[in-house]
């Protein structure tokens, strides 16, 4: 199968397996992911789907199979967790809690990470920097960013609450 046989497949049936798989699945993002796999397993196997008589069948039972093995990973992982993990009621988080992850979400993604990772997973600056394979100085500088950053936000957060 040429490239641009491919291209004109995908853009005529990637919708339409996308709306079948929907309505299979009942869920339109999982659906949409499993026709986007299955897509790229068959631009691998371009060549070999050019002998296939309807390629829309074999990307479409791809899906299908990638969709049912999500669903069945999914409902093992909940058989697991009802099974180890009895349900138990969780408070409402604080207003401060609140406060903070909202002031948190203001924050650059990179700080972030470096801020939850040290503060709240209690990690050394070197384990972080290990973990994200991103120099030690780089992860400080981030910290001290993040810090000023998130200071900043809470500042901003309780000045309008106490407008309010």
């Amino acid at each position: 199968m040429q490239d641009r046989e491919f291209d004109a497949l995908y853009a005529a049936a990637f919708p339409r397996l996308v709306r079948q798989l929907t309505l299979v699945t009942g869920d339109a993002e999982a659906a949409q992911d499993a026709v986007q796999e299955a897509f790229v397993r068959a631009w691998s196997r371009r060549g070999t789907l050019r002998a296939v008589e309807v390629p829309e069948a074999w990307v479409r039972t791809t899906a299908w199979r990638l969709a049912a093995s999500r669903f069945r990973r999914l409902r093992r992982g909940w058989e697991l967790t009802l099974r180890h993990h009895r349900p138990t009621s969780v408070a409402e988080p604080s207003p401060d809690r609140l406060l903070v992850e909202r002031a948190l979400a203001t924050v650059p993604v990179n700080q972030r990470r470096a801020l939850v990772l040290h503060y709240l997973c209690d990690l050394s600056v070197e384990q972080i920097a290990a973990e994200t394979g991103t120099p030690a100085g780089t992860i400080k500088s981030w910290l001290a960013r993040g810090r000023k950053a998130l200071a900043q936000s809470l500042a901003t957060e309780e000045r309008q609450s106490s407008n309010v």
